[in-house]
């Protein structure tokens, strides 16, 4: 995997596009500059967030004894879960459509929303597949963040342009694409695991 598949990667399992019908009724409340201010500071989070399980992830493995093809098939299954929810998005009940109250810090725009366990068990996954290509992932984690900046800066926008059907299809191609990638980490995983005990 190269920089540019590592960040489409990273791009897709972080789907701006899907957060944004959750980002804009959470920062609907607040004025556009206070927004802003609040969008820059949650990405900022996330971006550190996801630079910290690239550098010591593999500390966090070792302890725990996870090898890498067991991480490999972990996150091909994580991304297959979430390319599905993103072609057959599951039905909003009222509790989840309610809106947060007070500023959101951390929870739940930085986290679960941007830097989420599949975005963070992906930024591992690169970590340790090809560790000494450490400052290539890095690259890819910074297109990530500003390519998922970029569209929240512009989500109302988006959403005007697009449209709620609009934004539903492209989620739904986004999906298929995060399907294949799964299915490719999961068939690696295993492939090494063969090769290791077979």
């Amino acid at each position: 995997m190269n920089i540019y598949s590592a960040a489409l990667t990273l791009i897709l399992v972080m789907d701006p596009l899907g957060n944004i019908p959750v980002f804009l009724p959470i920062l609907d409340a607040f004025e556009p500059k206070k927004r802003r201010m609040i969008l820059a500071r949650e990405i900022f989070i996330a971006f550190v967030i996801l630079s910290v399980f690239l550098f010591f992830g593999k500390f966090i493995m070792h302890g725990l004894n996870i090898t890498e093809p067991a991480l490999s098939i972990a996150g091909g299954i994580i991304l297959f879960l979430i390319a599905l929810k993103m072609i057959f998005p599951p039905v909003e009940t009222k509790q989840q459509r309610e809106h947060q109250l007070g500023e959101p810090f951390i929870v739940p725009l930085a986290i679960p929303l941007t830097a989420g366990p599949s975005a963070l068990a992906t930024v591992l996954l690169f970590a340790t597949q090809s560790p000494k290509h450490m400052f290539n992932w890095f690259i890819a984690i910074v297109i990530a963040t500003v390519v998922f900046a970029i569209i929240m800066f512009s989500a109302t926008a988006l959403r005007r342009f697009l449209g709620r059907k609009g934004l539903i299809a492209i989620e739904r191609l986004m999906g298929m694409i995060l399907t294949t990638i799964s299915v490719q980490m999961f068939l690696t995983g295993l492939s090494k695991y063969l090769i290791v005990h077979g």
